[in-house]
């Protein structure tokens, strides 16, 4: 199929509209059989549960073209086991996983034309969502829902390369003890939206949240988790019940275990160990992973030795094997790639 007429080399990390979208109805108790539309739009009563109680669930995934000309996902089962935890949390039906990946399988196949070619820094972003549908004015789930997936073309997510990142602990809390931080529900995004831009406006570029209990402890950022490196090359995550499961992460981790050979901790970490640790990463669906250079804790810098001008040694190699399995060139682990043409 001919590629559309893009500047590949120059797309932002943005929306454009691509042809087909799929979508689901959930109503009388069961899922309908879906279809593939080109109607961009929504249409909802002005009481729809998802405007008046925020029932609303996402996920985010790519599709590449890989060096041999595939087009190819990258470990779809993950985020339709993800969406279908965030789902139940929410009191709303899950889409099964089955289905959760044929439907990118369809949409991916039917924008064909807009999978950026191997070599040119973009990918196709995928955005799988759910919300609640009907009019529902009483505190309570929905009765009827519909799921969603477009996906749109998207470049590099650093220009001209990974800088790294300065981020500031942040005043506020991301998710509550006992909460829905482990969960992809847009109201945790929400939350974040005025964290991050006064973030923004001090200089910034993302915050650090810790703990909501005892603010002892680095839980993430607003979207994407923590990767830490000591100094003597062990790879460190924080764990916690409030932090959003990465599947980034949890790709990262058996990279460096299998791949790499590296020792891999997963753990609770205290904020006052971070001073001490080699390199830190912000991990996610969009850059893999961003470096982060400089952390600030209200007046007082915490300056990594990895510096404020490139990866650190063991993040480059961790990215640079993780985006080689994604693209192919790299052998990937059965079943983390999913080919669709």
């Amino acid at each position: 199929m001919e590629k559309k007429n893009i500047d590949w080399s120059n797309l932002g990390f943005g929306y454009v509209q691509t042809d087909y979208r799929y979508v689901s109805n959930f109503t009388g108790g069961a899922w309908d059989e879906g279809v593939l539309t080109e109607d961009a739009n929504i249409v909802l009563n002005e009481c729809a549960g998802v405007l008046q109680y925020a029932q609303t669930v996402f996920e985010g995934l790519k599709a590449y073209t890989t060096e041999d000309g595939h087009i190819v996902t990258f470990r779809p089962d993950l985020n339709a086991e993800r969406m279908m935890a965030s789902a139940a949390r929410l009191e709303m039906p899950v889409f099964p996983k089955e289905r959760f990946i044929d439907a990118v399988t369809q949409v991916v196949a039917a924008n064909e034309a807009y999978v950026p070619p191997y070599g040119s820094g973009a990918t196709l972003y995928l955005r799988p969502y759910m919300f609640g549908m009907n009019s529902v004015i009483g505190v309570k789930p929905a009765d009827d829902y519909q799921f969603r997936l477009f996906c749109t073309p998207v470049g590099p997510y650093f220009k001209g390369g990974a800088k790294p990142l300065t981020i500031r602990v942040s005043d506020f809390d991301r998710a509550a003890p006992n909460g829905t931080g482990d969960i992809k529900a847009g109201l945790n995004y929400a939350m974040s939206l005025h964290a991050i831009v006064t973030a923004h406006e001090e200089g910034y570029d993302e915050n650090m949240y810790l703990d909501p209990k005892t603010r002892t402890k680095v839980e993430e950022t607003g979207g994407a988790n923590f990767l830490f490196v000591t100094r003597d090359n062990k790879v460190v995550t924080p764990k916690s019940g409030s932090i959003l499961p990465s599947i980034t992460r949890r790709s990262l981790v058996h990279v460096a275990q299998e791949y790499l050979g590296l020792e891999v901790e997963e753990r609770e970490v205290l904020f006052e160990e971070v001073k001490d640790f080699a390199e830190c990463g912000l991990c996610g669906t969009a850059a893999v992973i961003s470096p982060v250079g400089k952390i600030v804790d209200h007046g007082k810098e915490i300056c990594l030795p990895s510096g404020m001008t490139e990866m650190g040694p063991v993040t480059r190699k961790l990215y640079e094997t993780l985006t080689g399995i994604q693209m192919g060139r790299i052998p990937a682990p059965e079943g983390w790639i999913h080919v669709i043409k």
